[in-house]
Order: structure tokens, then C-alpha cells, then sequence
């Protein structure tokens, strides 16, 4: 082989190296950054576990609580019908009027455990009588409040008080193949 062979021939093998680190740095490059984001990601996970495993002493009484006092699932209508019934049985017992009951669409955002089943009453009585009404829905082991309270005094007489209130209860729904 004459030197002006091998001159090119070297030359060809230092360009062909030269290609191949490049196409060998920029695949590793890649490879590095896929690398550094799982590691990110892992890191993220692994702080918001600990976070989790840090507020659950805090959160643990309250799972317990939710546990004790779960309703059975139920079907919307059902829960909406006993709600209505439970408000006006007790309205009654403690001499409230009843001037409407309006049913309310039930609250059932997919992917959330509870949904709230809504009824609107406006009733009218004394104050205590509606203390005692709010004191008998409003049952937190139940899953039960009143949400909205707008209390205005009676046209007609001044001893009674006029009251719109939404009632809500929480229940687990039924499971879709139900």
C-alpha cells in the first residue's frame, strides 16, 4: 500500500470514529435524560409516600370514623325519597309548616366515593321549633346536614320565622352492575 493509501485510509477510520462518538454521545445523552426523569419521578413518589405515610396519624382517626359510620350503598332515588320523607316527618313532629319541597339533581361527579342526594324545603314556625328541626337533620354519624340556610321573618305574623333550606344526605351509590 503506497503512504498515500494509508494516509487516506487513517483518515477515513479517524472520520468513521470521529461519526461514530458522535452518534454514540448523542444516543447516551438521550439515555442519560430518560434516566434523569425517572430518577425525578421516583423522587416525587417517593416524597409524596412519605408525605402520605407522615399525615396518616393525623388522617387515621378520621378513616377509622368514615369506616364505623359507611352507609350500605343505595340506590339515588331511594336516598333522594327518604331524605324528603325524614325532612317532612320531622318538620311535622315539631310544628313546622311546610310550604314546598323541591327535590335537587343529585350530586354524582364520577370518580368520588359519596354522591349527595338534595331536597330544598321552605318551611315557616317559630325559632325553636326550627332549632329543633335543624338539631334532629343535622346528624353527622348519619352522613346527614343542612347545606343552606336562609332564614327571613313572616309576613304575616311576626312570632314565626320563614326558612329555605337544602338538605343533603351522603351515600355510596350502588355499583354499576347493580
Amino acid at each position: 500500500m503506497s503512504p498515500r493509501e494509508k494516509k487516506l485510509l487513517i483518515f477515513f477510520a479517524s472520520a468513521g470514529f470521529i461519526v461514530l462518538n458522535f452518534l454514540g454521545f448523542g444516543f447516551f445523552q438521550t439515555k442519560r435524560l430518560e434516566v434523569m426523569r425517572a430518577r425525578d419521578q421516583a423522587r416525587q413518589q417517593l416524597d409524596t409516600a412519605e408525605m402520605y405515610r407522615a399525615s396518616r396519624e393525623q388522617v387515621q382517626p378520621q378513616m377509622e370514623w368514615l369506616a364505623a359510620h359507611e352507609p350500605e350503598p343505595a340506590a339515588n332515588q331511594d336516598v333522594q325519597t327518604k331524605l324528603q320523607q325524614l325532612a317532612e316527618r320531622e318538620a311535622q313532629s315539631v310544628g313546622l309548616t311546610i310550604k314546598s319541597q323541591k327535590p335537587l339533581p343529585t350530586d354524582a361527579t364520577e370518580g368520588r366515593h359519596y354522591h349527595r342526594a338534595k331536597i330544598e324545603l321552605a318551611v315557616s314556625g317559630t325559632e325553636e321549633a326550627l332549632y329543633r328541626w335543624f338539631d334532629k337533620l343535622n346528624m353527622p354519624d348519619q352522613l346527614r346536614a343542612a347545606t343552606f340556610i336562609r332564614l327571613s321573618p313572616n309576613q304575616q305574623d311576626d312570632t314565626k320565622i320563614d326558612c329555605r333550606a337544602t338538605v343533603e344526605q351522603w351515600f355510596v351509590p350502588l355499583p354499576p352492575s347493580a
